[in-house]
């Protein structure tokens, strides 16, 4: 009697595979891209708290924060990207989550920031969309 495709010791056809090729490769680079973006963002943040006067002022804007606030935000959140983008070049499995999570408070801070730096803050928007879409669709084994 023939195995049908569900019961157990069945091979699994190619599609149903560990993920795309895009997301195997993304994982890599997402892990280099949080690490990138961690250190770009201590420096943003370095570059705020020392001076004022190193981002364009916003007037009338919701998110009224002050410049130094925003270089605290951004040396936090770089910091612990750095951290997250190194657990996953490692392959920790606690990185994967954080990472997520991570990239997702890091794509709403650069959102919020955009009048400030907006070339940087879409570049940053678009990276994190990218992690965030990596660390989703790839799965290191199949899922029964």
């Amino acid at each position: 009697m023939a195995q049908s495709a569900s019961e157990p010791g069945t091979p699994r056809p190619s599609s149903a595979g560990p993920g795309s090729p895009w997301a195997a490769g993304g994982v890599m680079f997402a892990g280099v891209v949080l690490l990138v973006d961690g250190i770009l963002a201590i420096v943003k943040g370095i570059a705020g708290i020392a001076s004022d006067e190193v981002y364009t002022r916003v007037s009338n804007y919701t998110f009224a924060f002050d410049v130094t606030a925003w270089g605290w935000i951004h040396l936090v959140l770089g910091v612990l990207l750095v951290f997250v983008g190194w657990g996953i070049l490692k392959g920790s499995a606690w990185a994967w989550g954080v990472g997520i999570v991570l990239a997702a408070l890091n794509l709403i801070a650069n959102f919020v920031w955009l009048p400030y730096q907006p070339v940087w803050a879409i570049i940053s928007v678009a990276l994190d969309t990218f992690v965030i879409w990596a660390l989703c669709s790839h799965r290191a084994k199949p899922v029964i």
